[in-house]
């Protein structure tokens, strides 16, 4: 009976110790705080900005155009004749089809564009944590961002150590 006890209370401790140990390889970070920190995703962001405003001023010049048309074509239609009224509302239908199709090239290429300065931005901020992490010795780094699946983060932070490699501070 005193060899069971002994052996469950060694038992206990190896489990403990098991555990502590297993706390101490683990830290967080928060992504979603460390990405707009850095200088290359600002750059992106007013990348992204001017080529928002570019497709904007293009879409507004093409819906001007659109409008003057179509007031002009209903101000002249009760006198235009039925021919030319058919082929003026085939050609408005046309410029808003043409409108639409802008639209949604423009919202590809802006993702297409967003994608591409994003995942340099990504990989060096991984690179970072990962060179960071292995540095203290952390075998598991979780993204502590609202949403992430972490519930309590009270282990070690590693967003300040993390700017500090990519000199942010």
């Amino acid at each position: 009976m005193r060899k069971l006890r002994k052996l469950f209370l060694a038992a206990i401790m190896i489990v403990g110790f098991n555990l502590s140990t297993q706390a101490q390889e683990v830290a967080h970070i928060n992504i979603s705080e460390l990405i707009p920190a850095m200088p290359e995703s600002k750059a992106a962001q007013a990348e992204l900005t001017k080529m928002q405003e570019k497709f904007k001023g293009e879409m507004e010049t093409m819906q001007k155009d659109f409008e003057t048309k179509l007031k002009k074509y209903q101000a002249e239609a009760a006198t235009a004749g039925d021919a030319l009224n058919e082929t003026r509302g085939k050609e408005m239908e046309e410029m808003q089809t043409r409108f639409q199709m802008f639209q949604e090239n423009a919202r590809q290429e802006l993702g297409k564009k967003e994608l591409a300065l994003s995942e340099p931005i990504l990989t060096k901020a991984q690179q970072a944590i990962h060179k960071v992490a292995r540095a203290k010795g952390y075998k598991y780094v979780f993204d502590s961002s609202i949403g992430s699946g972490v519930i309590l983060a009270d282990g070690p932070d590693l967003m300040a150590d993390v700017k500090k490699e990519l000199k942010l501070n």
